[in-house]
């Protein structure tokens, strides 16, 4: 099995337009979350979200080419265009037949599906646009960028609810370590903060209704939580082998060392009890990367500030990481400045566990002011970033279905 390094990085969320501000304003504990812009959503019981309000798709994509696909396509194309060029892929001499595409995304172009169902009902089917079936189909995130940059690898989408962009990650990079491809763009995309998406989740009370202070609303870990943030956003990695890295004499930014993947099959929406199926994730990361539950430094935790499955997941953890949890153990979650990013959270958080290696700095757990009670023990990194010296960080991606993802990144050691 050949190992797998992270040349590139690229990130647009509600905390930035680039990798650069998202983790400027992550480990400053700046909230990117805020009143919903981008539709009414005066008479919605939430009406709050992590939305990327600096984002102009037509930076990276030509103004007469937007309609050929939908915001999800939009962001992703962004991400891609920023880890592509760091990275310096694109006019490398690499065999582009062996570059692989891989991008989850829970769900896909919902407020095309939105405009494009008022226009059958109001105006009938004819006058749907014939680029509706190609701007939202959720493969078109992959297939767009593997067009842009000529990628002829294996181009596929992930869809694992908010699993997503961490099983696509887990993929490439198991892709790569069999000798299937030599590089891949891998992560997720996604833009459900429209009417659909809102007043789904907000259907099912998932949603937190603190209207009148978005910026405190996520808060993951603390008693006073009452439901997750919706956001959008994208994330991505270059992932090559460490040959072919060392090869073209890329810089390399950590390495991808462990993936578990698992289901619970127990629950359409609530993790399983204590957490088990999330446990079994972890370990199997840990397995694949020959790892002790010691050798984790960091935690880059799913927490997405529900009453339930912030509970789970500290359940989850006792159970892997046990005298780890009070031994040295930093854990944190960054949806607490940017919301729950959906299928697109695995792959900004896969991105920001690399970085917090990189600069030996614990993102905050912002808002973290009464925790629960089963969190003692715990260093949650409340409010406000830590300095340390990690090697190994693991971050966590579970979803409804009872679909559970977790990776493990390490400092390159050459």
């Amino acid at each position: 099995m050949r190992r797998v390094v992270v040349t590139g990085l690229g990130a647009v969320t509600p905390c930035g337009v680039s990798v650069d501000e998202t983790w400027s304003n992550v480990v400053a504990g700046r909230s990117g979350i805020g009143t919903i812009t981008g539709f009414d959503a005066e008479n919605f019981a939430s009406r709050i979200g992590g939305e990327c309000t600096g984002f102009d798709a037509e930076k990276y994509i030509e103004k007469k080419r937007l309609r050929e696909g939908a915001r999800f396509v939009h962001l992703a194309i962004a991400a891609a265009d920023e880890a592509v060029n760091a990275a310096g892929l694109a006019d490398a001499p690499v065999d582009k037949d062996r570059v692989g595409t891989y991008i989850g995304v829970g769900m896909c172009g919902l407020e095309l599906l939105e405009a494009t169902a008022n226009t059958l009902f109001t105006k009938g089917p004819r006058r749907i646009t014939p680029y509706f079936i190609p701007s939202v189909i959720a493969n078109m995130a992959p297939g767009q960028v593997s067009m842009r940059f000529g990628f002829r690898g294996p181009n596929f989408t992930t869809t694992s609810a908010c699993s997503s962009g961490a099983h696509a990650i887990g993929e490439a990079y198991r892709a790569i370590a069999r000798g299937e491809v030599d590089a891949a763009v891998a992560g997720g995309s996604e833009a459900a903060v429209t009417g659909l998406g809102v007043g789904g989740f907000a259907a099912m009370k998932a949603l937190s209704t603190r209207n009148d202070a978005p910026e405190l609303a996520s808060r993951p870990f603390d008693r006073g939580r009452d439901g997750f943030v919706i956001a959008e956003g994208a994330g991505l990695m270059i992932l090559e082998s460490l040959d072919a890295a060392k090869q073209r004499g890329a810089k390399i930014l950590g390495e991808v060392v462990g993936y578990g993947a698992t289901s619970d099959a127990y629950h359409l929406t609530q993790p399983a009890p204590e957490g088990e199926g999330a446990a079994r994730a972890m370990r199997q990361a840990l397995a694949d990367g020959k790892l002790n539950a010691s050798d984790v430094d960091y935690v880059n935790a799913h927490a997405t500030s529900t009453p339930t499955g912030d509970i789970q997941e500290l359940a989850a953890m006792r159970s892997v990481f046990g005298s780890r949890v009070a031994e040295g153990l930093v854990v944190s979650s960054t949806k607490s400045m940017m919301g729950h990013l959906l299928g697109a959270a695995g792959g900004v958080e896969a991105v920001l566990t690399l970085l917090a290696l990189r600069d030996g700095v614990a993102p905050p757990t912002i808002n973290l002011d009464d925790p629960e009670e089963s969190a003692k023990g715990f260093n949650l990194v409340p409010n406000k970033a830590q300095e340390h010296g990690f090697k190994v960080g693991m971050s966590n991606s579970f979803g409804f279905g009872g679909t559970n993802a977790t990776l493990i990144v390490k400092r390159f050691d050459a």
